[in-house]
């Protein structure tokens, strides 16, 4: 009955969310080249507000748990497992006092209007897997960007999503690699819950009344302990949520 109502729905949650980032392509643009980050940002965050709206439209639900007591104007970096693209709209709107940035894909920066912009113009890293050493450049200059901003990172160390929900083993070098030029950043789990189940059928049609869920795990000090061993710790954390 889920994916027949999938059928029926999918459209009109599709649709909308493809216009929404039609519309705010032009508005992004206007922000940043004629009042800066702040307001680029702002448009940012507003955009998704509205792209987590049509998670609704298919009759699912978002529920983002955060019952920790986060520094604002701190450096953090957000660990998460992977599960969707759908997994991103609601970690840029709920953490946007944070001032969040993402590691992304190179290829994701054309073509895809919003998005591809945002990751051109927003502050983040954006690299190239198959080029090791573009991508570490990359991620050293955005740990720079981060400790002279006090911006934050979001970073998926599974380094795809994952088709069933089970979370597949952390890498840490791009953690290791940020605490490299902002070792002061405070690392913080975040465990996404049934983000997959959204796109089980592929994204036509859209799963439906499905309950979906973020929630921000207790933080950790990068301290003097071994990066690979924190993310293996922040791993297993997240695991005992998700699975």
């Amino acid at each position: 009955m889920k994916k027949f109502l999938g059928y029926i729905l999918s459209p009109f949650a599709i649709v909308a969310f493809l216009l929404f980032l039609v519309i705010f392509h032009p508005i992004q643009w206007i922000c940043y080249n004629l009042f800066g980050y702040a307001a680029h940002k702002r448009s940012v965050d507003i955009l998704n507000f509205f792209l987590v709206s049509t998670f609704y439209i298919v009759g699912n639900s978002v529920t983002f748990i955060n019952r920790q007591n986060l520094p604002v104007g701190r450096s953090i970096i957000f660990i998460a497992n992977h599960q969707s693209t759908f997994d991103i709209p609601p970690m840029i709107y709920f953490l946007r006092k944070y001032h969040a940035k993402f590691i992304s894909k190179v290829e994701l920066t054309k073509g895809i209007p919003s998005i591809s912009y945002n990751l051109k113009v927003g502050g983040g890293a954006n690299i190239d897997r198959k080029d090791p050493r573009q991508s570490i450049t990359e991620l050293v200059k955005f740990g720079l960007r981060m400790k002279e901003n006090k911006w934050s990172a979001m970073i998926f160390p599974e380094g795809t999503r994952s088709k069933d929900g089970k979370v597949k083993p952390f890498q840490a070098a791009g953690v290791a690699a940020l605490l490299k030029k902002c070792p002061d950043a405070l690392l913080v789990p975040i465990a996404i819950k049934n983000s997959w189940k959204m796109i089980q059928y592929g994204l036509y049609p859209l799963n439906t009344f499905t309950p979906m869920s973020w929630e921000v795990l207790e933080p950790i000090e990068p301290g003097k302990t071994p990066v690979d061993e924190l993310v293996k710790e922040i791993e297993g954390r997240i695991r005992a949520v998700v699975e």
